[in-house]
C-alpha cells in the first residue's frame, strides 16, 4: 500500500544524470509524495513550474513537457503508414494518448502499472490527463482506454493491428532489480513488432545522446537497426532526449512531407526540426561500423 503525503514544503532534490554527475533541483512546494508499489513518486513545484519526479529522476516539467511529448509521439506519427490504433506503454501523464487522438487515433490503449502514479498525475499535474478525462479513459469511455497492467503481459495477450507502438519509460539503467529494464529488450521489441499493422512503427524513448551518458542510446540504436528496415532517430533540440522509431519496411520516409499532411500540428517541431534532429550523433552511428563492415 502507498501512502499519499501533500504540502510538505520546500525540498532539494539532487537527481543522477551520469556516472559522477548529478544536478540539483529546488522544490518549492511538494504538492504529493508517496512510494507506490513501484516507484517513489514526488510531485512539487520547481523554476519549471509544477514537476514529476520518479525515483528522484526528473520526469516531466510543466515548462518542457510539450518539447519532451512531441519528440516522443510526432516522429512516429509521422512515419506511421496511418495512425488508428495506437499503444502506448508507460507515460503515466498521458500526454502521449492525447496527442495520438489528435492525430486521429480512434483507439489508444494506455498501458501503465501503477495506477496510484497515473491518478497523481492528473490530479496534480496541470498537463495530460484531468481527472474526469483519466476517469473516462478508465471506464474505456472514449477512444484512451486506461489498463493497469504490467506491460509485458498485456502485450501477450493483445491483438494485433497496432499502427503506432510507444514505449515512454525511465530510462533503461544497469540495475538488475529494475522491472523496467525488460521492457526495452530485444524480446520485448519483437513482441511489440509482433502486434504491428503493415506500415506500422513502433517507437522507445530512447535514453540521451550527450556522450557522458549515451551508453543506453547506442544500445537501443543497436537493437533498432538489426530489428527494422527503416529506424529514425529523433534528438530533441530542446531536450536532452533521443527517441528511435522503427518500421519494418525499408524505405526513406518523407517526415517533412507527412507533417503537412499531419492532423495534429506541434509547436516544437517543423520541417528544419525535422531536417536537423533526424541525424543521429556521430558516436551513435560510428558505433556500428565494426558490425556492419563499414
Amino acid at each position: 500500500m502507498s501512502t499519499a503525503h501533500r504540502g510538505h514544503g520546500a525540498r532539494q532534490l539532487t537527481e543522477p544524470v551520469g556516472r559522477g554527475l548529478t544536478r540539483s533541483w529546488a522544490v518549492s512546494d511538494v504538492m504529493f509524495e508517496t512510494r507506490t508499489d513501484f516507484q517513489h513518486l514526488l510531485i512539487g513545484r520547481t523554476a519549471q513550474g509544477i514537476s514529476l519526479f520518479c525515483d528522484g529522476e526528473r520526469q516531466s516539467t510543466e515548462a518542457t513537457q510539450l518539447t519532451y511529448h512531441e519528440a516522443l509521439m510526432v516522429p512516429p506519427m509521422l512515419l506511421a503508414e496511418r495512425v488508428r490504433r495506437v499503444l502506448i506503454v508507460g507515460s503515466s501523464e498521458g500526454v502521449a494518448s492525447q496527442l495520438a487522438v489528435a492525430e486521429g487515433a480512434e483507439v489508444v490503449d494506455h498501458v501503465d502499472i501503477d495506477r496510484v502514479a497515473v491518478r497523481a498525475c492528473a490530479e496534480h499535474l496541470p498537463y495530460g490527463y484531468t481527472p474526469a478525462e483519466l476517469a473516462a479513459a478508465e471506464r474505456g469511455d472514449g477512444p484512451i482506454r486506461v489498463h493497469y497492467r504490467d506491460g509485458w503481459e498485456f502485450l501477450a495477450a493483445a491483438e494485433p493491428g497496432y499502427d503506432v507502438i510507444v514505449i515512454d519509460l525511465p530510462d533503461e539503467n544497469d540495475d538488475p532489480a529494475a522491472q523496467h529494464n525488460r521492457l526495452y529488450g530485444k524480446e520485448f521489441l519483437d513482441r511489440c513488432t509482433a502486434l504491428l499493422a503493415l506500415g506500422g512503427v513502433v517507437s522507445s524513448q530512447a535514453g540521451c545522446p550527450t556522450m557522458w551518458r549515451d551508453d543506453t542510446l547506442i544500445t537501443a540504436w543497436h537493437r533498432f537497426t538489426e530489428a527494422f528496415g527503416t529506424v529514425v532517430y529523433y534528438g530533441s533540440d530542446e531536450h536532452e532526449w533521443a527517441f528511435l522509431s522503427g518500421r519494418a519496411e525499408p524505405g526513406e520516409p518523407d517526415l517533412e512531407a507527412n507533417l503537412k499532411k499531419a492532423g495534429y500540428r506541434p509547436e516544437t517541431i517543423d520541417a528544419l526540426a525535422l531536417r536537423g534532429n533526424t541525424v543521429p550523433p556521430l558516436r551513435v552511428r560510428a558505433s556500428d561500423r565494426p558490425r556492419r563492415g563499414a
